[in-house]
Formats: C-alpha cells, sequence, structure tokens
C-alpha cells in the first residue's frame, strides 16, 4: 500500500511541478509581447530578440552555477541527475504522515520550476532599459544577474542559508510564498541600477521639466502579453504551493489560483478608475499595468488572504503602480513599461501585507528581508552596470537611437513593409 502510494504522489507532485513551470515559461513570451508592444516599431526586432536570448542565457547559467549556489551554498557544477527511486521511498516510508506529508518530486522538475523563475526576473530587466541600451552589454549582465546574483539572494530566503553568515531571514519572520521580493522586487532593483547609469531615451524629459509621452507601437501585442503573463502566473504562484497530492494541498492550490486571478481583476479596475480621475480617460497602459501590479502583490501571499481580501490587496496594487509611474517620470527615471513600478514598488508593497494574514510573518521580518534583497541586488548590479559600461558601454550612439536600435544591434526590422515599399 505505501508502495503504491509513494508512487501516486510522486508521479503526481513531479507532473504538477513540470505543468507549473511549463506555464511560468510561457510567461516569458508574455514579456516579449509586452514589451515589444510598448516600445516603438524601430527597436522591435531588439527586444524580441533580447526576451529570447535572455532565456537561454538563464537556462545556462542557472544549470552551470545558479541552482547550486541558491541551494547548495556552492560555486559548482549544479549537475541535475536522475533522483534515485529507492532513496525517495525510503524518505516516504520513514514519514509519520505519510501521503499527508511533503512533497516528493523529481528532483530535475524542482531544477525546471525554478529555472523559469530566474528567467521571470531577468525579464523585468529588459523592459526597463529598453530602446537605448546595447543589445550585447545587457546579454553580459544577463549573465551575471542569472548566474549569481539572483541565485545568491535566493539561496538566502528558498535556500535557507545565512545572509553572508550573519542571520536568516527565515528566522527574523521573512516570508515570501511565490517570489513578490525573491523574483520581482529583485529584478526590479536590478533595473532600476541600470536605467540609473543608462539615462533616458531622448526626447523623453524637457530641458524645463517637461515629460513628454513615447507612445508604443503596438498596444493590441501589449494586452496580448498581459493576458498571456496573467494565464502564466497561476502557473508562478500555483506551482509554488509545491504538492498536489493530498486533498489539503489540492484545496491550497484552488485557493492560490482564485486569489491570484482575484488580485489581477482589482488591480486593473483600481488602475483603470485611478487614470480615469487623474487623467480623465480611461489609459490601456495603466490598465496593463495594474493587472500585472495585483499579480506581483499577491504573489507574496496567495494562500491565506480570502479572495475578496487578495482583491482589495490588488487593487492597492493597481493604485500604487499609477502613482509609481508617475513619481519615476518626475523623477526622471525613464522605463518605457513600467516595470519598476509594477515588480518593484508593487513587490514591495505584496511584502508589507503578508503578515495581516500570515502569523507565521512578522512585519520587522519583512522590512528587513525586502531591504536585503534591495540592497544587494541593486548595489552588486550597478558594479556589475558599472563595469560593463566601463569596458564596453552601455548605450548606443545618438544616432543608431534616433534610427532605431533594430538595424544597428540586429540588422533587421520587425516591421520593414511600412518603410519599405515597393
Amino acid at each position: 500500500m505505501e508502495n503504491n502510494l509513494f508512487h501516486l504522489q510522486y508521479a503526481i507532485d513531479t507532473f504538477y511541478f513540470l505543468v507549473c513551470g511549463a506555464l511560468v515559461m510561457w510567461m516569458a513570451a508574455g514579456f516579449a509581447m509586452l514589451e515589444s508592444g510598448l516600445v516603438r516599431a524601430k527597436n522591435t526586432t531588439e527586444i524580441l530578440t533580447k526576451n529570447v536570448a535572455l532565456f537561454a542565457v538563464a537556462s545556462i547559467m542557472y544549470l552551470v552555477c545558479g541552482y547550486a549556489i541558491m541551494y547548495d551554498g556552492s560555486l559548482l557544477l549544479a549537475g541535475i541527475e536522475n533522483t534515485d527511486p529507492t532513496s525517495v521511498l525510503g524518505d516516504f516510508a520513514s514519514r509519520e504522515d505519510g501521503f499527508e506529508g511533503g512533497s516528493i518530486y523529481s528532483g530535475a522538475s524542482d531544477f525546471f520550476f525554478q529555472v523559469v523563475f530566474v528567467a521571470t526576473a531577468m525579464s523585468i530587466v529588459s523592459g526597463a532599459v529598453a530602446e537605448r541600451m546595447k543589445l550585447w552589454a545587457f546579454l553580459v549582465f544577463a549573465v551575471v544577474m542569472t548566474g549569481v546574483i539572483y541565485p545568491l539572494e535566493g539561496s538566502w530566503t528558498w535556500g535557507g542559508n545565512d545572509v553572508f553568515g550573519m542571520y536568516n531571514l527565515g528566522d527574523l519572520g521573512f516570508s515570501d510564498f511565490a517570489g513578490s521580493g525573491i523574483v520581482h522586487l529583485a529584478g526590479a532593483a536590478a533595473a532600476l541600477a541600470g536605467v540609473i547609469l543608462l539615462g533616458a531615451r531622448k526626447g523623453k524629459y524637457g530641458p524645463n521639466g517637461e515629460i513628454r509621452a513615447i507612445p508604443g507601437a503596438n498596444l493590441p501585442l501589449a494586452a496580448l502579453g498581459t493576458f498571456i503573463l496573467w494565464m502564466g502566473w497561476f502557473g508562478f504562484n500555483g506551482g509554488s504551493v509545491l504538492k498536489l497530492g493530498d486533498i489539503a494541498s489540492a484545496n491550497s492550490v484552488a485557493m492560490v489560483f482564485l486569489n491570484t486571478n482575484a488580485a489581477a481583476a482589482g488591480g486593473a479596475i483600481a488602475a483603470l478608475i485611478t487614470g480615469r480621475i487623474l487623467f480623465g480617460k480611461a489609459d490601456l497602459t495603466m490598465l496593463l499595468n495594474g493587472a500585472i501590479a495585483g499579480l506581483v502583490v499577491i504573489t507574496a501571499e496567495p494562500s491565506t488572504p480570502t479572495a475578496l481580501i487578495a482583491t482589495l490587496w490588488g487593487a492597492l496594487g493597481g493604485i500604487a503602480v499609477v502613482f509609481s509611474v508617475i513619481m519615476l517620470d518626475k523623477l526622471r527615471i525613464d522605463d518605457p513599461v513600467g516595470a519598476i513600478s509594477a515588480h518593484g514598488v508593487c513587490g514591495l508593497l505584496g511584502l508589507a501585507l503578508v503578515p495581516i494574514t500570515n502569523s507565521d510573518a512578522t512585519f520587522s521580518g519583512q522590512l528587513i528581508g525586502a531591504i536585503t534583497i534591495f540592497a544587494w541586488v541593486f548595489l552588486a548590479s550597478l558594479v556589475v552596470w558599472g563595469i560593463i559600461k566601463a569596458v564596453m558601454g552601455l548605450r548606443v550612439s545618438e544616432e543608431e537611437e534616433y534610427e532605431g536600435i533594430d538595424l544597428s544591434e540586429c540588422g533587421m526590422e520587425a516591421y520593414p513593409e511600412f518603410v519599405n515599399s515597393k
């Protein structure tokens, strides 16, 4: 009987991990579509190239060293071996709670689920530095971000290691269910460091402080990208339950799915209404970022709130992202897709809300965790971006930026028929 239970739970939990990982991988398409829709047509090919390449870079670097750093604390190659069924069966048989115990799954499925999270963090950076950064400078940073910077802060949280041997965030009452801070705040911190060194797009800000809107080329694509992200987020949060093979876990998964959707809806409507009040019009870009903001907020704790609370938390994110976008523009921090606001500000908000419904988390622990994540990723990224800037430069020339970096960086245009009529 125990043997049959082992095989069933192992199969269910492994399969669930893989399906949720595939959903999160699909979020890479969402980021690609969202970003390509919000940049100008002359920069579309380059942003698509970045998004495909960064996913490949993340997959390789996390395999080479990232997974080992995050979960073993070592700098060795993270060879993912087949799980020995005999050892897993022994672990299962020794548990007093048997089938009701923790998840049991293939080590390869765990790696796959983790690596798509790394790519998500790097995708956040892509949109914020769009339209003026050199492609190869970005990819060099992606190597360091996905191979070292993200895995190291992940080791202090999900990996359970001490922060530089000083303190353990989990012992301080820090909790981040699926990565509002570990993934989204981290990605935003890396993006902010890059944007500060990179500077704003030409023409974005006037000499007297004017803020000039630079419309995206393809809002249908941006809307499609948001729906893809919304769908993929069910794997992002749902998979973080880590188990499906018993009644309690199945109920938890269902609640996480419900709350994830509710928060996205709350964020979208709140941002739409806020934009209408402030601008007098229904702003589609704010609506899209509002949905993402709600998703980021609930990611920190989607399992304990009620659906109503999740909707309200998402709404707080939707309001926050609108004001954050406005504030960053006033500070002349140019973020073409609003990534720093949606993922950074709302990631921080999500962490702050966790203790309201999760008694295992503390407000002080959440604050210390957020400061630790942001400080490490921001400062480490600032150093790496600075070295890249000194060695190869971060920004394309003014002429290349004016003509579009599709031609200078990729040698082709996304919409050639618009300029080359025959």
